[in-house]
C-alpha cells in the first residue's frame, strides 16, 4: 500500500472515530430487529401490500421472503433519467424469478443542470441533493423492507441517494445506473462553437444545432461531468456492479445489468449468502477509494462537495486536505472531456473503469480489503460483464489500454498527480482544477474585476472592457446566497479573453464543476461572502494571486485597509423569489460551509 494512502486513511479514521462509532451502533441497533414488517401491525402491513397481487401478499405476509425497495429517480424531460422508466418491470419480474418482491418505494425529484444553467431554477440545484436525500428516507420509512435498489444517475440525485441510503444504512442496497447516450457532436467542435458564439462569430441557430448534436438520445450526457463521475465513483466504492457504468441504455446488456443487480442485492439480504449493509460497505476505505478514483480519472470537482456530505451521513469525517494530499500521488490515467477530446463511450471503450481499478491495485493505490456488493475485496471489480445465454457472465476487465491517448496505466500516466488542488491563504481555502489547464497558465497575479452576477460579467464582456490581465472575483455565490449555483455561464467568456492572450484566472465562493477546463478557477471558497468570508471585501483594482503550483491563495491589501472596509452589499432578495426560490428558504438559512458539504444536515455523529 502507498505510504500517503495509509497515512490519509488513517488519519480519517482516527478524525472520525467518534461520529463513526455512533453511527454504527444506531445503524446495527436497527438491524438487531430483522426485517422491518415483522414489527408491523396486520394493519400496518395491509396498507403495505394492498396493491399487490395475490401471491405477492401471501409472500409478504410472512418475514422469510425477500421485499426489495425499487427508488427511482425516474422523470421523461432528462435524457439521463428516461430510460429509468421500464426499470422497476425488470427489477420485479427479476425479483419474482428469484423467489422476492420488489414493490416501488418511492420517486426522488431529478433535475438537470444542463437544462437551468445560468437560469434562476439552477439556485435550487445544489440543495435539491439534500431534498433526494429526504424523499428517499421517505420512500423507505414504511419499513416493509430487506432491502434496496436504487435507480439515479445525474449531479446531485446519486449523492442525494447516498445520503438518504445510509440513513437506512442497516438495509442492503445496490445502485443500478441508466447508461451514457451513444456518441454524439465531439466535444472540442461543441466547445469551438460554444467559444465562437461567446466571441459573436456565429448565431444561436448554429449554436443550437451543436448542442442538440451533442445532446441527442436518451441516457446521461456523454463528457465526464459529475453525472459520469458519480457513476465511477459507485464502483469504485463497490456499490455498483463491475464495469456497468458506461453500457448504454436501451440494450440488451444494459437490461442484464439491471437483472443482475437484483440477484445481487437479494445475496446481500439476511436471507441471502453475505448479509452486508450499506452502512457497512461506506467505511473509511471506502471513502479513499472514491477520493482516488476522482482524482485518477479526472472527475467533476462537485465532489469535494459531495463526496464530504456523503461520508459525513456514514459518520465519517473527511476534507480538502485529505483531497490535496492524496493528489499529489494519485496519477491521471484519463483524458476525458473536459480534460482532453474523448467522451465516456470512448473511455469505456479503451477499459474504461476495470482497467483504471485493476492498474490502481497494482500500485498500491487502492484499498482492496474492503467490503462491496460483491462481497469482500475490491479485486472482483477487475471484470467486466459479457452476455451469456441472455444473462450476466464476467470476464477479466482489459489489463492493457486499447488507446493511450485516452486511457493510460499507472506506471505511464498523463500526469504524475490527480489534478485537484488546495490553495489557501488570507482568502480562506479554495479548489482549483489544473488537470487541463497549461502548465503557464497555473499561476496569476493580477488586478481584480468584481461582480455579484455572472450576467455583470457578461455584460462587461459585451462592452469591451476586458483588456489587461486580470482576476474575475464573483462573490455572493455560497449556498447561503443564492444556492451555489454552477457558472459554465462564465468559462467561454474567459477561455475567448486566454486565448486572446491575457492571463485571467477565476474567484469565486461558487461552483464550476471543474469544467472551467483550460481557465484556472479558484472554487468553493470557503468562508464564503455571507459566513464571513475576505472575498466580500476585494475591491476592483486590487491585487490577487491565485498560484496553483505554489498552492497560495492571496489578497495584497494592506489588513488595516480590509478592516476598515465594508462588505460588499448582495441583493440577497434578487435571490429569493421566482422559480420555486422561495419554497428553499430554510435551505439557504442553515446550509453549512462549502468545505464540510454546503448541507443542511450538518455532520453526522
Amino acid at each position: 500500500m502507498h505510504a500517503t494512502l495509509k497515512k490519509v486513511t488513517d488519519r480519517i479514521i482516527e478524525r472520525s472515530r467518534d461520529s463513526r462509532a455512533q453511527y454504527l451502533a444506531r445503524i446495527d441497533a436497527a438491524s438487531a430487529g430483522g426485517p422491518g414488517r415483522g414489527v408491523l401491525s396486520c394493519g400496518n402491513l395491509a396498507h403495505g401490500f394492498a396493491a399487490c397481487g395475490v401471491g405477492e401478499k401471501e409472500a409478504l405476509s410472512g418475514t422469510t421472503t425477500p421485499n426489495i425497495a425499487i427508488v427511482s429517480s425516474y422523470n421523461d424531460m432528462l435524457s439521463a433519467h428516461q430510460p429509468l422508466e421500464l426499470f422497476p418491470a425488470i427489477i420485479k419480474k427479476a425479483a419474482l424469478e428469484a423467489g422476492a418482491v420488489a414493490q416501488y418505494a418511492g420517486g426522488v425529484p431529478a433535475m438537470c443542470d444542463g437544462v437551468t444553467q445560468g437560469q434562476p431554477g439552477m439556485e435550487l440545484s445544489l440543495f435539491s441533493r439534500d431534498v433526494i436525500a429526504m424523499a428517499t428516507g421517505v420512500a423507505l420509512s414504511h419499513n416493509m423492507f430487506d432491502a434496496a435498489i436504487c435507480l439515479g444517475v445525474c449531479d446531485k440525485i446519486v449523492p442525494g441517494l447516498i445520503i438518504g441510503a445510509l440513513a437506512f444504512g442497516h438495509l442492503p442496497m445496490v445502485f443500478a445506473p441508466a447508461g451514457p447516450m451513444p456518441s454524439g457532436l465531439p466535444n472540442k467542435e461543441k466547445a469551438r462553437v460554444r467559444e465562437e458564439y461567446a466571441a459573436g462569430k456565429c448565431g444561436r441557430d448554429e449554436l443550437l444545432r451543436a448542442e442538440s448534436e451533442s445532446y441527442h438520445s436518451a441516457g446521461t450526457c456523454t463528457f465526464y461531468g459529475t453525472a459520469n463521475s458519480n457513476q465511477m465513483l459507485m464502483e469504485f466504492m463497490g456499490l455498483q456492479l463491475p464495469g456497468g457504468s458506461f453500457v448504454n441504455p436501451n440494450t440488451a446488456l444494459r437490461d442484464a445489468l439491471t437483472e443482475e443487480a437484483v440477484r445481487a442485492v437479494l445475496r446481500i439480504t439476511r436471507a441471502g449468502e453475505d448479509f452486508t449493509p450499506i452502512g457497512h460497505i461506506i467505511d473509511e476505505k471506502a471513502v479513499v477509494n472514491g477520493i482516488v478514483g476522482l482524482l485518477a480519472t479526472g472527475g467533476s470537482t462537485n465532489h469535494t462537495i459531495h463526496l464530504v456530505a456523503m461520508a459525513a451521513a456514514a459518520g465519517i469525517v473527511i476534507d480538502w486536505d485529505d483531497f490535496a494530499e492524496l493528489s499529489d500521488v494519485v496519477p491521471l490515467l484519463a483524458r476525458v472531456y473536459p480534460n482532453g477530446s474523448a467522451d465516456v463511450n470512448h473511455f469505456h471503450a479503451a477499459g474504461g473503469l476495470g482497467f483504471c481499478i485493476g492498474s490502481l491495485l497494482d500500485a498500491g493505490l487502492l484499498h482492496e480489503d474492503v467490503t462491496t456488493i460483491l462481497g469482500h475485496g475490491l479485486s472482483r471489480f477487475r471484470q467486466e460483464p459479457t452476455l451469456e445465454g441472455g444473462g450476466i457472465g464476467w470476464k477479466p476487465a482489459q489489463s492493457e489500454s486499447l488507446d493511450t491517448k485516452i486511457l493510460r496505466p499507472v506506471s505511464e500516466p498523463f500526469d504524475d498527480e490527480g489534478g485537484i488542488r488546495l490553495v489557501q491563504g488570507n482568502l480562506g481555502r479554495a479548489v482549483v482544477k489544473v488537470s487541463a489547464v497549461p502548465e503557464d497558465c497555473r499561476t496569476v497575479k493580477a488586478p481584480a474585476r468584481v461582480f455579484t452576477s455572472q450576467q455583470a460579467f457578461v455584460d462587461a464582456f459585451n462592452a469591451g472592457e476586458f483588456r489587461s490581465d486580470m482576476v474575475a472575483v464573483l462573490v455572493g455565490q455560497g449556498a447561503s446566497a443564492n444556492g451555489m449555483p454552477e457558472l459554465h455561464k462564465l468559462t467561454p467568456f474567459l477561455r475567448v479573453l486566454q486565448d486572446s492572450g491575457l492571463n485571467v484566472a477565476l474567484l469565486t465562493d461558487g461552483r464550476m464543476s471543474g469544467a472551467s477546463g483550460q481557465v484556472l478557477a479558484a472554487i468553493h471558497l470557503t468562508p464564503d461572502t455571507l459566513h464571513g468570508g475576505l472575498i466580500a471585501r476585494v475591491r476592483d483594482g486590487d491585487v490577487v494571486t491565485v498560484d496553483a503550483e505554489g498552492g497560495v491563495l492571496e489578497l495584497h491589501v494592506d489588513a488595516d485597509e480590509l478592516d476598515a472596509r465594508d462588505p460588499i452589499e448582495i441583493d440577497e432578495e434578487a435571490n429569493r423569489y421566482g422559480m420555486g426560490r422561495e419554497l428553499f428558504e430554510v435551505f439557504r438559512r442553515n446550509a453549512g460551509l462549502t468545505e464540510a458539504g454546503a448541507s443542511v444536515f450538518g455532520r453526522v455523529g
